[in-house]
């Protein structure tokens, strides 16, 4: 995980990362005059929830939606991705 740190920190040593969600991390986002923010699949960390702590998918959704996405923590917080599916 150091290197996955150090790697956002070059593009953004502010940028905010969501504790416990360390294997749904994607990538990161820029876009013009923005601070650059690391990306975490949303489905991820929803089945992450599900792994870990023994939710089911309702309350991890549940858990997610309210104590993650609803996480406001700053211009530097991370963006959570949905996929479309197929």
């Amino acid at each position: 995980m150091d290197e996955t740190r150090d790697w956002i920190a070059e593009y953004n040593p502010e940028a905010l990362l969501a504790d416990g969600y360390e294997d749904a991390i994607v990538g990161i986002a820029e876009r013009c005059g923005q601070p650059v923010l690391v990306v975490y699949d949303a489905a991820k960390c929803i089945q992450i929830l599900m792994d870990r702590d023994g939710m089911s998918k309702e309350e991890a959704e549940e858990f997610f939606s309210f104590n993650t996405l609803g996480c406001w923590a700053g211009e530097n917080s991370p963006l959570y991705l949905w996929r479309k599916e197929n």
